[in-house]
């Protein structure tokens, strides 16, 4: 499946559109890896454990967005955007949201 956020796929036409379709995923963020990266907060750098979980997150609502699509019939997403959300009374989950229009190309 091509997932892009360009509003065309270059080189095909789009024949058909699906409609939209969304990959939501909320993550939350446990004491173990608030406590590194606050190490990183304190001493410098990259916190790595936010990193990874924000990776993984985007990973899988960009999975969930190809699912949701494929079972509407399309064989592309266009006009991709993500979206980056805490969520929470402390802003301990995460959300990430991947949203676009399923098409078929040809």
């Amino acid at each position: 499946m091509i997932i892009t956020t360009t509003n065309a796929v270059d080189g095909k036409r789009i024949i058909a559109y699906k409609g939209i379709v969304f990959g939501e995923v909320i993550s939350g963020v446990n004491f173990i890896k608030d406590f590194t990266a606050g190490l990183s907060d304190l001493f410098g750098g990259r916190s790595k454990t936010y990193e990874s979980e924000l990776i993984d997150a985007r990973i899988n609502a960009l999975r969930e967005l190809e699912e949701r699509a494929y079972s509407l019939g399309a064989n592309a997403v266009v006009g991709v955007k993500i979206d980056y959300e805490t969520l929470g009374q402390s802003n301990g989950m995460l959300m990430v949201t991947a949203s676009g229009t399923a098409v078929v190309v040809e």
